[in-house]
């Protein structure tokens, strides 16, 4: 992919995020006007898509014929050549032998400036997973409860740095400056410091020896689906650690209707409260589902832009559910500490795209130097993946936690 296409696909994300953003801030005709530029935007890049797929298929086709002479290394391999490529070097890596050259070749060319695998200082490290097999691994873990998409993400290429963030940048006015005269002095302007250390983040996936003999395609498939569960599973659990962590000693109590309403109406900033979704488990999301306004209208309606059961909240807030596995209730104990008389559901309100940062190191890596000898006997493999990330809260107003109370029957 030229950089041109790279740059037009780059363009597409930030239309898609665009429209989802009017459509959340209810103004459906712009968000239908930019819905129609983002049609033109994937028509065009479709079309240079083709045209590059023509001229490197006519490239390869004279160099097969002996019409013209292969310059400046081998043609640019398709997506398919990159996965076959990548599976034979892993099967080659845990069989201790090595790689073709074709693979290897065609593995080199398909990785990026800023694939390249941090060592840590530890010993064979591993192989740095392509590009498009990475985009592969990013679209499977796309859905409504990968809390990724939620919150603001930057691609770093280090391993730590620090940001400068003005506090209430939207609340301090520039002053008026006259013609030809000079700048006022302002009042210094106040900035936090948002450091970031990306941390290392893994596991070992366990597959059996006929996998490693089936069909490339199948195992990438396999080995994809596996690392898009994980990732989203520790990317979630590392947003909702910071949640947790800037919303503390500051829950608020969500009995009714008029509870929820003060969190948008009177504790959010008006700015972040017209952009917020509302975050929380089954056990709240069913509490939710039950209220009823006095008129006798369920306060959930359906969200005329979602094709699935999506839901707003005031018919105005998008709601996420989250599995009770992964965002829990706090049980709450009788006095004898032990038996259990309720829960408290959490309910998180805000925008978290202004209230956290994940800083995406944008590298993950399977080690092929693990012998797995304690799967020996069991005729499985170990696949040692690794993902780089860090995350840090920003803006620590812009999410409220509220908790829903409920008593266990008996």
């Amino acid at each position: 992919m030229n950089k041109e296409m790279q740059e037009l696909l780059k363009t597409i994300n930030d239309k898609k995020n665009e429209v989802k953003s009017l459509v959340n801030d209810g103004k459906l005709d712009k968000a239908k006007a930019a819905k129609e530029e983002l049609k033109e935007l994937q028509e065009r890049f479709d079309l240079l898509y083709d045209l590059e797929d023509e001229e490197r298929e006519d490239i390869e086709d004279k160099v097969k014929n002996g019409q013209a002479k292969q310059v400046g290394g081998a043609v640019k391999s398709d997506k398919q050549s990159i996965v076959g490529a990548f599976a034979n070097i892993i099967k080659a890596g845990f069989r201790h032998t090595e790689p073709d050259e074709d693979s290897l070749r065609i593995y080199k060319d398909a990785l990026t400036s800023d694939a390249t695998a941090d060592s840590d200082g530890e010993k064979g490290i591993g192989v740095t997973i392509p590009e498009d097999i990475r985009t592969d691994i990013i679209s499977l873990r796309r859905s409504d409860d990968n809390l990724e998409q939620y919150v603001n993400t930057e691609g770093v290429a280090t391993k730590s740095g620090t940001r400068n963030i003005e506090v209430d940048a939207e609340s301090t006015p520039f002053d008026n400056v006259d013609e030809a005269a000079d700048f006022p002095q302002m009042d210094e302007p106040k900035f936090k410091t948002i450091e970031y250390k990306v941390k290392k983040k893994g596991g070992i996936l366990k597959v059996t020896a006929e996998l490693l003999e089936d069909s490339a395609t199948n195992i990438m498939a396999y080995i994809n689906k596996w690392i898009a569960k994980k990732t989203k599973a520790t990317r979630n659990a590392m947003i909702l650690k910071v949640i947790n962590e800037i919303t503390e000693d500051k829950e608020v109590v969500v009995s009714n209707i008029d509870s929820l309403k003060d969190i948008f109406n009177e504790q959010l900033d008006p700015a972040i409260a017209a952009t917020a979704i509302v975050i929380t488990n089954q056990s709240g999301f069913n509490y939710l589902d039950k209220l009823k306004d006095e008129n006798g209208k369920y306060i959930l309606q359906p969200d005329p832009t979602q094709q699935t059961k999506g839901k707003l909240l005031f018919g105005e807030y998008r709601i996420v559910k989250l599995s009770k596995k992964t965002l829990k209730s706090t049980p709450i104990l009788d006095t004898d500490g032990t038996t259990i008389k309720g829960y408290k559901h959490p309910i998180f309100c805000g925008d978290l795209h202004e209230a956290i940062t994940l800083f995406d190191r944008n590298v993950l890596t399977i080690d092929l130097n693990d012998k797995g000898d304690s799967l020996w006997g069991k005729d499985m493999t170990g696949i040692k993946v690794r993902d780089r990330f860090d995350v840090q809260a920003v803006d620590t107003e812009a999410v409220i936690k509220g908790e829903i109370t409920e008593t266990v029957n008996g």
